[in-house]
């Protein structure tokens, strides 16, 4: 009885934050809109174990509407802060101005350190080429992930809006190094077909497809056109925190073979999925969506699945991995 009395409560209050930021004259960066999309994360984060699947329409209605909101003021930041930065010599020495800077370093290092696992069997082999698609204005994981980790790669960002790759593109300008590795494309990724398999890596954002059949579009055209056993790595959101993004259940992966799942417990919003595209075509059941349980997140090419602690500097996440694949 406690949890859903907690549960209760926390739906209650999203909807309250949710009332309050939808009538918001606009959703650009000031005290009003800063204080309510806070007061949401911190009611989102804490670990729970609401199934958000199981709630009535109207909650549904209401998470779909919050999770566009979010996406819209996520939008308005970056843009606020590209904005900012391009104001300084070179901005890239100055991306801790960014209030969510520090949680962009964990995200990156964690996917990082989840794609060097699963990348390739040969110690050292790190892609070639990667592309971003959703980089938005402030491409954070791009520039984080071309500094730090992947430090000979090309990054190609693509983003529909020709503005926001004009802000982020003005970004790298300066630095000698990232202005001859990160390229930016202007177009609907829906357009985009054989350049796809000239990746080794392509990052999916949590924000490019606001609903899972938005979402499951776009991955069903980068199954159809990415090369075979290429990886594809995805954000998704767990318990509470599908009330700020959308949730990618392995059965959305039609054409790739789900690797690992991973829940952060920290301020480290989004989960990740890995998957790799199967190497032969394989039949895609369009229709095929369920309502499911934990159970969901398992596989169904796993014999065998278990919680494990990921041997990570984060050291704070529960980690659905696969531990045998069908041979």
């Amino acid at each position: 009885m406690g949890s859903l009395h907690e549960e209760a409560n926390l739906v209650e209050k999203v909807c309250e934050i949710y009332e309050k930021i939808s009538m918001l004259e606009t959703l650009k960066p000031s005290k009003d809109v800063d204080s309510l999309f806070s007061q949401l994360v911190l009611t989102c984060i804490p670990p729970s174990s609401i199934n958000i699947a199981t709630l009535p329409e109207n909650i549904q209605e209401t998470r779909s509407k919050l999770i566009r909101l979010c996406g819209e003021a996520e939008g308005h930041l970056e843009a606020h802060f590209s904005t900012l930065l391009a104001t300084f010599p070179n901005p890239l020495h100055h991306l801790n101005a960014f209030p969510y800077y520090s949680n962009y370093i964990k995200l990156s290092r964690l996917e990082f350190d989840i794609l060097n696992r699963h990348y390739s069997t040969e110690p050292g082999v790190v892609p070639k080429s990667v592309a971003f698609v959703g980089s938005g204005p402030l491409p954070l994981t791009s520039i984080v992930l071309a500094s730090n980790h992947l430090t000979n790669t090309c990054f190609h960002n693509y983003d529909i809006d020709h503005a926001a790759n004009s802000m982020a593109s003005s970004l790298v300008l300066a630095d000698p190094d990232l202005s001859q590795r990160m390229f930016f494309h202007s177009t609907n990724i829906m357009e985009v077909k054989e350049e796809l398999k000239d990746y080794d890596v392509v990052f999916l954002a949590a924000l490019v497809g606001m609903d899972i059949n938005e979402k499951v579009k776009v991955i069903q055209h980068l199954a159809k056109y990415m090369a075979p056993g290429t990886i594809l790595m995805l954000r998704s959101a767990h318990g509470a925190r599908a009330f700020l993004y959308p949730v990618v259940e392995p059965e959305d992966l039609q054409g790739f073979e789900v690797l690992s799942i991973f829940h952060p417990h920290d301020e480290v919003i989004n989960s990740v999925v890995i998957a790799r595209k199967y190497p032969a075509p394989i039949e895609v059941d369009h229709n095929h969506h369920q309502e499911l349980g934990i159970g969901s997140f398992m596989p169904s090419s796993c014999k065998y699945c278990d919680f494990q602690a990921f041997n990570n500097p984060l050291n704070q996440m529960n980690i659905i991995e696969e531990l045998a694949l069908d041979e």
